[in-house]
């Protein structure tokens, strides 16, 4: 912005010249709010829940707020969550962090899993993978500390490589860690009952999961693009379309999610703990908890 200099001679018109700068000044201030505004407007103006929005809004995924279905997932670092205004603001669901690789579980889950029950947000819980760790340890840990919760969403096998990891930041070979991944499912769904769900990056899935676990829900990372545009030949039933989300109930940045589907498949979902899209396929080899006649004929709608 430039600075104007002022003019030293003084104008018998002062009083009138001073009203209309200040004038000027208020037109400006509010077309920039304006302006202001419009940055966010992927998060705001098009969201079918105002009262959450975006620190940082990306244009690449404004579809995912003009979906019905929107969750979050939460673990320590979100502190001590409200989860009464976490529900009354529209959050449908929730994924908490509960384990990590043979011996580590987070400090809030088992506040955050009970908290969750007694607001009425569905919630499922999640383990994410350490690949210098046994997969049957893994596993067995989970299994150790995760409350067999017949309310409970479907449980989730976090897979992304441990980069940021001191102790194990390496990479293991594909053959490898499919073998880890898929003696993990297959346990935590024994454990459960319930069909796990894949969540992954864009990097993982690409060097190990393109092609893979196809019968099973994904939730895939994109923060700055529709899934398609990332993920190649990927069916997805979760979108974690932000990280720097804000929501009621809790304090600073969230990841935001959404589902896939309407209503109508959301609780569908819900009660056969499968993707709609799969349910009359996996019903008959006894992979989903069954549904009632209505839904059954409506679960294409």
């Amino acid at each position: 912005m430039k600075t104007r200099r002022r003019s030293s001679r003084r104008s018998k018109s002062s009083g009138l010249t001073t009203f209309l700068r200040a004038a000027r000044f208020g037109a400006l201030a509010t077309i920039a709010l304006g302006l202001a505004s419009c940055a966010v407007a992927p998060s705001m103006t098009s969201s079918r829940y105002p009262a959450k929005s975006d620190a940082r809004p990306h244009h690449g995924v404004a579809k995912a707020h003009r979906l019905p279905i929107h969750g979050v997932d939460i673990s320590k670092w979100q502190g001590q969550v409200d989860w009464a205004s976490l529900r009354q603001a529209g959050t449908q669901f929730a994924f908490i962090k509960a384990t990590e690789g043979g011996d580590h579980i987070d400090s809030k889950f088992h506040e955050n899993w009970q908290a969750a029950k007694r607001a009425g947000v569905p919630r499922g819980a999640y383990h994410f993978v350490y690949w210098c760790r046994p997969a049957h340890e893994q596993a067995a840990w989970f299994k150790r500390n995760v409350p067999n919760d017949p309310d409970a969403l479907p449980p989730v096998l976090d897979v992304e490589w441990n980069g940021q990891s001191v102790n194990c930041p390496k990479k293991v070979p594909r053959e490898q860690a499919l073998a880890m991944i898929n003696v993990m499912l297959r346990e935590m769904e024994a454990h459960t009952g319930k069909r796990p769900i894949i969540y992954t990056d864009i990097t993982f899935h690409q060097e190990i999961l393109e092609g893979e676990f196809n019968d099973y829900p994904y939730w895939i990372r994109s923060t700055a693009a529709e899934p398609h545009e990332r993920y190649n030949n990927r069916r997805w039933t979760f979108w974690q379309f932000t990280t720097t989300g804000r929501v009621p109930g809790v304090s600073g940045d969230v990841d935001r999610n959404t589902f896939y589907g309407t209503e109508n498949q959301w609780r569908m979902f819900v009660q056969s703990a499968c993707d709609p899209r799969d349910y009359r396929r996996l019903a008959v080899a006894g992979r989903c908890q069954a549904l009632d006649t209505v839904q059954t004929a409506s679960i294409d709608e």
